[in-house]
């Protein structure tokens, strides 16, 4: 029960418990002003805040008074009575456990949903199936925690898989619990398209940025900068496909990024997703090049936040091994399957610079 206590006090100067009261003071009294009403977009950032900021100060307050109340119950009572508060301190415990992860979020934007592009490497068939296998992992993943996905663009492969994929899964903090899966994923199996059964390494890149409010990007991409193009949407035919050339591609031509989107059967609303997932694409440089710049001036010395090889996974000696946290799991069949979490929750630790980061090796 003491170490509990401990951690409790130790979450308590983690989470800046005085802090987030004063903050949150603030904003109840600015959400008691009639005139904040009058700017939706400020009134909901505001609801927003206070509402993440609520659930860790009124979470952290419930807990801290049942652990002590459980603490002067154990105090008092008889071996047997002990026993029967286990259950209950087993409980606080889990508590306890889930505010901690509360602690790893401190990316950006960890509460926004989450645009993902998955795209397969050098490789042909192989590294097309390899992304096709890491797109439906993530939908799996997002299928699981009832969150939504919904697919933007998709370029599918000669033979099988995908050249690339581009998604959004929304749900409660889908960007934050995303995030870690931002990096090149390495897969390794003895290739069904290969008639000599021989081992083959395949690569997919995934590439995971917020979806951030539209009024807190302020980019003008001129006409000029773009380039357009229109094609037929792919679909899986029958009477639902789309015949008409209603889906968009837009490239940027000063960086060379292209985004596509075939949602919809208007071109018009097409190119309107297509405009802000490019103007959200931009947006994430723009804020990590400032952090940089920024880290920079203070003298910090910041790690690599993305390793080029994050995780392996191979399937002919049934293992997956995220580099970056050490963590092994020896079900890859359940992971591909979107059984994702605890390799997730690794990452954020080590995002959250509470994990030490392994050698960058797996047992190959």
């Amino acid at each position: 029960m003491q170490e509990l206590l401990e951690k409790l006090a130790s979450l308590r100067e983690y989470l800046d418990i005085p802090g987030k009261t004063r903050r949150l003071n603030e904003l109840d009294r600015e959400l008691s002003d009639p005139d904040l009403w009058s700017n939706a977009a400020r009134a909901r950032q505001v609801t927003q805040e206070a509402g993440t900021i609520r659930r860790i100060v009124d979470g952290y307050s419930t807990l801290q008074s049942d652990a002590t109340g459980l603490e002067e119950m154990l105090a008092m009572a008889s071996a047997e009575e002990q026993e029967l508060l286990a259950e209950e301190q087993e409980g606080i415990q889990k508590r306890v456990d889930d505010l901690y992860r509360e602690t790893l979020f401190t990316m950006k934007h960890a509460d926004t949903a989450a645009i993902v592009r998955v795209k397969s490497g050098a490789g042909g068939t192989e590294s097309q199936d390899w992304a096709g296998m890491l797109s439906r992992m993530f939908m799996r993943w997002a299928e699981r925690h009832g969150f939504k996905a919904e697919l933007l663009d998709q370029q599918d492969g000669e033979q099988a898989g995908v050249i690339s994929s581009e998604f959004i899964i929304r749900g409660e903090k889908a960007f934050g619990m995303m995030a870690p899966e931002h990096g090149v994923h390495r897969l390794v199996r003895v290739s069904p398209f290969d008639s000599n059964n021989r081992r083959h390494t395949s690569f997919a890149s995934v590439d995971v940025v917020p979806e951030v409010p539209e009024e807190q990007i302020d980019i003008h991409i001129p006409d000029s900068d773009l380039r357009r193009d229109v094609f037929r949407s792919q679909g899986a035919g029958g009477q639902g496909v789309n015949t008409t050339d209603s889906a968009v591609r837009l490239t940027h031509l000063p960086t060379g990024i292209a985004v596509a989107s075939q949602v919809t059967r208007s071109q018009i609303k097409n190119h309107e997703i297509a405009l802000q997932i490019l103007k959200q694409r931009l947006y994430d440089i723009e804020m990590k090049k400032r952090e940089a710049e920024e880290a920079k001036a203070r003298g910090e010395q910041k790690k690599i936040e993305w390793g080029s090889q994050i995780r392996s996974y191979v399937l002919d000696k049934q293992y997956v091994k995220d580099h970056r946290t050490g963590v092994m799991k020896h079900n890859p069949d359940d992971v591909l399957d979107g059984d994702l979490d605890e390799l997730m929750w690794a990452g954020l630790e080590w995002m959250a610079g509470k994990r030490v980061s392994e050698e960058a090796g797996d047992d190959e």
